[in-house]
Order: structure tokens, then C-alpha cells, then sequence
């Protein structure tokens, strides 16, 4: 990477978590140790203000934009559904954050890289369906997090996923298959018409997905690569990726001012 033009610009919407009954934005860190380490970009945490974050001029600040997985789920009615508790904890601050900012990042062409929520959040952003609990769908595995508290048996490799020959991840990956991470009750039910699957589990679960008009690179997965990026090298070609889409963004983004 050439320091001198300076690190792309990462967005990563925060969550809204209550600390000794104070509202905080956050995110954790290993998502953002992920985008200096693994992407080589700079991140910069978005607070979860919905329109008041100006998702338009937002987007034109940024060289990418990153979604992130957390312990709140996307709340039902952004699906055509009901809230209910299968599907809490809810955090609507963030829906009302990252939703339209999805939108328009995909509408600039705008580097867009979503794990875990954020892959369910680029489904029904897009028009698709979650399953509020994956694990009771017949046929389906238990895709939760492992009681352990050790965090690399929770993060570990669980299962296996097939990819999608001649797809945007085999490309990526050189692989048909891989094994993943499995930290998630819910899951895509139906998924959006505009939305290329990538990879499923061996249990018909959707695991990886592109955007198939997206005029740059706009992939989700629905594990965690974040984790100890750098000790998985499927995990260090998707951010790899991901910070080489968001350096070529931002090297355009120059040079159209300098054409100016």
C-alpha cells in the first residue's frame, strides 16, 4: 500500500448498548483491529442517529463502508413481520442507521463489506427475509454460539460451507470449500432477488452472498472473519479484498478532484 496517499476511510455503524443506564455507541475491537490490520484502512465509528447521521454526504466521505455483527438483531417490521421475542434484543437506532445507509452506499458504488447482522441487514435492506431462529427450522443446525468461555472454541471453525463455483468468493478464495465460525440465531429465509448466494452451510443455511448489480465490490458473510484475521488466511483475502476495493475508491475519489 502506498502510506503516502493515506489509509482508506472505513465506516462501521456502532450499536447502541446501555452501560450503568447510559446509551453508548459502540463497536468491538476486533472489528476494527480487522480493517487496520487485515485492510489496512482507518476506521471510523458512525454513532447510530438514523437520518441525523446524513447517510448521503456520509457516503461520499467515505472509501468503504463495513457492517458489523452484534448481539441485537434486525427488528422484524423492516421485514414484514411482527416483533416478537424470538427475535429480540432489537436495537432500532441502528436499523434506522444502517438501512438507508446501505442504500446509498450500493447506489454510489461504494466499497461494502457486511458480516454476521450486517449480512442480515444487507438481505433486508434489500427486500429479504430472516429467520428469527435458524435452529428450529426443520432440517437446520444449531448455528449459536458454543457456552465455552474460552473465546477461540466460541470463535473456532464449526462447520463446513460449500461455495458457489465460478462466484465472487471462489474467485476470491481459489476454494469450493471452507470451514467456518457459528455465532448466530438468526438467518436469511428468503433472500433478496438482488442478492447472488455465494456459499451455504451443509444444512441449506445461506452463508456468503453478493449483490448482483453492485458496480463495485459488495460481498456479506454470515460468519466472522474478524476474528484473528491474520491467522486465517481465508479470513486475510476477504479483508485483503475489501481494503484493495476501498483503495481503489479512494484513489478515484482523488483524482476526480484533481481533475476538477
Amino acid at each position: 500500500m502506498n502510506k503516502s496517499a493515506g489509509k482508506p476511510l472505513i465506516g462501521l455503524p456502532a450499536c447502541i448498548k446501555q452501560i450503568d443506564g447510559m446509551p453508548y455507541h459502540s463497536v468491538q475491537d476486533k472489528y476494527l483491529r480487522a480493517v487496520v490490520e487485515a485492510a489496512g484502512g482507518l476506521p471510523l465509528i458512525i454513532p447510530a442517529y438514523g437520518d441525523e447521521t446524513e447517510p448521503e454526504r456520509l457516503i461520499g466521505m467515505l472509501d468503504g463502508l463495513m457492517l458489523t455483527g452484534s448481539p441485537s438483531n434486525v427488528h422484524p417490521i423492516h421485514y414484514g413481520r411482527e416483533a416478537h421475542p424470538a427475535a429480540e434484543p432489537h436495537d432500532e437506532e441502528r436499523d434506522a442507521t444502517t438501512l438507508p445507509l446501505i442504500g446509498k452506499a450500493l447506489e454510489a458504488g461504494l466499497p461494502l463489506l457486511a458480516i454476521c447482522r450486517g449480512f442480515q441487514e444487507l438481505n433486508v435492506a434489500l427486500d429479504g427475509t430472516l429467520h428469527a431462529l435458524v435452529h428450529e427450522v426443520p432440517g437446520r443446525r444449531d448455528h449459536r454460539r458454543p457456552q465455552h468461555e474460552d473465546l477461540d472454541v466460541q470463535y473456532g471453525p464449526q462447520h463446513p460451507i460449500d461455495i458457489t463455483p465460478g462466484g465472487a468468493f471462489h474467485g476470491l478464495l481459489g476454494k469450493t470449500r471452507i470451514m467456518v465460525n457459528s455465532l448466530h440465531n438468526q438467518a436469511l429465509d428468503r433472500v433478496s432477488g438482488r442478492l447472488m448466494v455465494e456459499a451455504v452451510a451443509e444444512d441449506g443455511t445461506v452463508e456468503a452472498v453478493s449483490v448482483k448489480d453492485a458496480t463495485g465490490f459488495a460481498l456479506g458473510v454470515q460468519w466472522h472473519p474478524e476474528y484473528k484475521a491474520l491467522e486465517n488466511p481465508d479470513s486475510t483475502r476477504l479483508f485483503a479484498a475489501f481494503g484493495a476495493a476501498a483503495r481503489a475508491w479512494a484513489g478515484s475519489r482523488v483524482g476526480a478532484r484533481a481533475a476538477e
